[in-house]
């Protein structure tokens, strides 16, 4: 039983190499007969020759129709092959051009490409809108200090030409005087903050840490502003704890500056600024707080986004650029800590920054 199901089984192969064999043998007929009557027909103007040799002769010509439709057939289907890799080429090409020219909003169709190209066209996407998101950055940022500048320039080129007139009085020359002043380091302030981000984000400005008494440098700063929350009839009160800290001393007096300097801005007369100070194990945590306006959910999000005011006209006119917020944050991560922010509308606003207390 075995043997015949092992014949029934190979009795299909056998038929298909014989069915191959007699369509080979009839291809290398059609071309040998192809041959044979191609020498025919030469004979005819060159004379025949011997027999042998006329055999001979049709079957090389039958042979050389056989090569040259095998490489003909070959080469149509090399060629085939290469022209679609020639296409999807040209398709990814074309779209390296294009971003190369500033077009960012190429996008190649998978469709249009075979499966193992689609990774690499995936990257070519991704490239493409990655530079068109910081396309839209950097307008945006040329837009914002084009603006930032433009308007203390304004303002002073303006009081300028006022202060050229013979009858100004003595009141007037001074108040204009003192309006080109306040402009005029608004613009530096303008300057030196764009320098500073500019150098920490190239990472141009090491960090220089060291061992430092962080509540004495809370304390300087609040003496430092105190003519500024003082002219206010602001109330700070302060709850420091003894603490050393390892970090950038310099850069860390930025950020306290920053934080109680809004304070004190956005504090109406008679307001109220909180500094406290807790620690644990792992991180100490600053609290900075006022009894200002708040900030809205909205600008929250937002806030510590360069050039971004939650009340434009009013930072504009206390002498905002909107760079200030953005430098605390980088600078606190640059630490390995965060800053957040916790505010309602009336209920005055709570900055919080949390440092870690390790080294490194």
């Amino acid at each position: 039983m075995n043997g015949v199901q092992n014949d029934d089984e190979r009795s299909p192969g056998k038929v298909r190499i014989i069915i191959g064999l007699l369509v080979i043998f009839v291809i290398l007929g059609v071309f040998f007969y192809a041959g044979y009557g191609t020498t025919l027909l030469v004979y005819k103007f060159l004379g025949r020759p011997p027999e042998s040799l006329a055999h001979v002769l049709s079957a090389l010509t039958g042979l050389m129709f056989f090569s040259v439709v095998v490489f003909l057939f070959n080469l149509i289907r090399h060629f085939g092959r290469d022209s679609r890799h020639f296409f999807i080429s040209s398709i990814m090409m074309n779209a390296l051009g294009q971003i190369a020219h500033g077009n960012f909003e190429v996008l190649i169709n998978l469709n249009e490409i075979e499966p193992q190209h689609h990774q690499f066209a995936n990257a070519i996407n991704e490239m493409a809108q990655s530079l068109g998101t910081m396309e839209t950055m950097r307008q945006d940022f040329i837009s914002n200090v084009s603006h930032e500048i433009q308007s203390p320039l304004t303002s002073i080129s303006g009081f300028a030409s006022l202060l050229k007139k013979a009858d100004l009085s003595n009141e007037q020359r001074l108040k204009y005087a003192k309006i080109i002043e306040a402009e005029s380091k608004r613009l530096s302030s303008l300057s030196d903050n764009l320098l500073k981000l500019s150098s920490l984000d190239n990472n141009k400005i090491p960090l220089s840490k060291q061992d430092f008494r962080l509540d004495k440098q809370l304390e300087h700063i609040a003496l430092t502003l105190e003519p500024q929350w003082s002219a206010k009839n602001l109330t700070l009160e302060a709850d420091l704890i003894k603490l050393t800290l390892y970090g950038d001393e310099y850069l860390l007096s930025q950020v306290w500056m920053n934080l109680i300097h809004n304070a004190i801005k956005f504090t109406p007369k008679g307001g109220q600024i909180g500094v406290m100070m807790t620690s644990d194990a792992e991180m100490v945590t600053i609290k900075i707080s006022d009894t200002g306006v708040g900030i809205s959910p909205d600008d929250q999000i937002h806030l510590f986004e360069r050039f971004y005011k939650a009340d434009k006209s009013r930072d504009r006119a206390l002498g905002g650029n909107g760079l200030g917020l953005s430098l605390v944050k980088k600078i606190v991560e640059l630490h390995g800590g965060n800053v957040t922010v916790n505010s309602k509308i009336g209920e005055g606003a709570v900055f919080i920054v949390q440092l870690s207390m390790k080294d490194g």
